[in-house]
């Protein structure tokens, strides 16, 4: 491969492993270094703005200020880092991560691709759809890779994994979207995850990701619930019930923009 550094990812396979397997009540694993580190860079220095191609910044109650591209030319940088991230060869690595066999990618990146998020965006906590729409395969893993130089605390943005299952609210972990960090998450009824608090970053710093995520065509019957879309929860309380009211008017006013 020649973004993905696979053999660095090989030689740390075992400690990943042991993190992720480790983790409850569902399995997540972050580590850094993904790509290999000169073409890091190239892939960073390449990432288009929103104003460069087609992006979705459609506003919802629940999300607001971010946008995705997931269509890209063949032979583009973007295109053969998401068809390394497709790859026999990293689905090999992620089944031996994950203890999940038979992973399927979706090339289609449904949801996934490039994501970038401006100042004041924010993606409330929630567990992911379960069923992709076309395929009707089982969602099982999110693997997110972050592309931001000299990220603050500041700015906020970190991805926050929750312990919401039986009435518990607890924070599992809170990562900042630092350059050329990976994390990887399976998707399931309790893995609820977001980036809640409205990012603080300057106006020319935008918080940037690449996602991908894999399927199976079956899992277990314990895993198993009827087909959903994404169900979000405010973790933030009356300031995450003002935050989505405030969102509510932008994505109407949106829709009312778009029909006149």
């Amino acid at each position: 491969m020649r973004y993905i550094n696979i053999a660095s990812l090989n030689e740390r396979l075992p400690v990943i492993k042991n993190d992720f397997q480790s983790k409850r009540p569902f399995r997540y694993t972050m580590f850094e270094g993904f790509f290999n580190e000169p073409l890091a860079n190239e892939v960073h220095q390449s990432y288009p703005t929103i104003k460069d191609g087609q992006w979705d910044g459609t506003t919802y109650i629940d999300q607001k200020n971010k946008f995705q591209k997931n269509v890209f030319e063949e032979g583009s940088l973007f295109n053969d880092v998401f068809n390394e991230l497709n790859s026999p060869a990293f689905l090999t690595w992620l089944e031996a991560v994950t203890g999940i066999k038979q992973l399927l990618p979706d090339h289609e990146l449904f949801g996934g691709g490039l994501h970038q998020s401006i100042r004041g965006a924010f993606l409330n906590v929630h567990v992911d759809y379960n069923i992709h729409p076309k395929t009707k395969h089982h969602r099982r893993l999110n693997v997110l890779v972050y592309m931001n130089k000299d990220w603050r605390d500041e700015y906020e943005g970190h991805l926050e994994l929750w312990d919401l299952a039986d009435g518990k609210k607890t924070l599992l972990a809170k990562y900042a979207p630092l350059f050329n960090r990976c994390v990887i998450f399976e998707t399931n009824e309790i893995s609820y995850h977001g980036h809640p608090r409205p990012l603080k970053a300057p106006d020319n710093v935008n918080r940037k990701s690449i996602a991908t995520y894999y399927y199976t065509a079956e899992r277990p019957a314990n895993e198993t619930a009827r087909e959903h879309n994404t169900l979000y929860i405010n973790t933030e309380g009356t300031r995450g019930l003002v935050k989505r009211f405030r969102s509510g008017l932008k994505a109407f006013f949106e829709r009312l923009r778009t029909k006149a």
